[in-house]
């Protein structure tokens, strides 16, 4: 399971938008494949550029507030927050390579 934290909707609004740091949400369930395959690649990620990036997940499924809000149609969707503003929008699985070049500005 990955070691990045949950956020629900409840927590969203404290979590992510009122942070001061830069905050990537994994939206994900549990039944997905592809959301299952980019999980360690995304706590990499976390680790090796902590202080940079932070990563949380929310569980589509169990969030649907939050998830309707943002209009994800289809999983993994990784969004990236800087400032409470949505700054970016990633969806699919992709390789570690991949996600680290369509996160450079952020890393």
């Amino acid at each position: 399971m990955s070691s990045a934290p949950a956020v629900t909707d409840a927590t969203f609004d404290a979590e992510v938008l009122g942070a001061t740091d830069t905050v990537l949400v994994d939206f994900w369930a549990e039944w997905c494949g592809p959301c299952r395959a980019v999980s360690p690649i995304l706590d990499q990620i976390a680790q090796e550029h902590a202080g940079r990036i932070r990563i949380v997940k929310l569980n589509v499924d169990e969030n649907p507030a939050t998830t309707m809000r943002y209009g994800i149609t289809g999983i993994p969707a990784m969004k990236v927050f800087r400032g409470g503003q949505e700054v970016k929008e990633i969806v699919g699985a992709r390789p570690k390579q991949v996600l680290e070049a369509e996160l450079a500005e952020f890393l």
